[in-house]
């Protein structure tokens, strides 16, 4: 089994769409390991997003993504990563197929509803940050 990391984004919580996306990944067949809500931190979105970190759009993500809450998850079923990143669908909202999240329910590229964990690095890296009792057991 594997798992991964999965944020509903501001944009997601305040469409109030926490219940149908946590719905598909269940119906999916993945497992909720550990879930909670908050107001993320402008020094944890910043440890989050490190990576894009100097990019013309960084200081926008960071507005937004602290802009409300977000629900944060770590989830597992086999494949976990690739899975959920396929539930999750292409960022262009033109990319995204129906029946994916962003697909069903997103037109723009910024607000997007969804953060997965893009590889299983990331994900343990991600779940380090966010859920810090689970860093030794992902």
């Amino acid at each position: 089994m594997e798992r991964t990391f999965i944020m509903i984004k501001p944009d997601g919580v305040e469409r109030r769409l926490v219940g149908e996306i946590i719905r598909r990944f269940e119906n999916r067949g993945f497992d909720i390991i550990a879930l909670k809500m908050l107001t993320m931190s402008r020094d944890l979105a910043e440890k989050h997003y490190e990576a894009h970190k100097g990019k013309p759009f960084y200081a926008a993500l960071l507005e937004f993504i602290t802009s409300g809450p977000v629900v944060a998850m770590v989830l597992q079923a086999e494949n976990a990563v690739t899975l959920a990143r396929q539930m999750m669908g292409a960022l262009n909202p033109l990319d995204a197929a129906p029946g994916t999240i962003r697909g069903d329910f997103t037109t723009d590229t910024r607000k997007n509803l969804i953060h997965g964990a893009d590889c299983p690095e990331a994900a343990r890296r991600e779940i380090a940050l966010w859920f810090p009792e689970l860093a030794l057991d992902s």
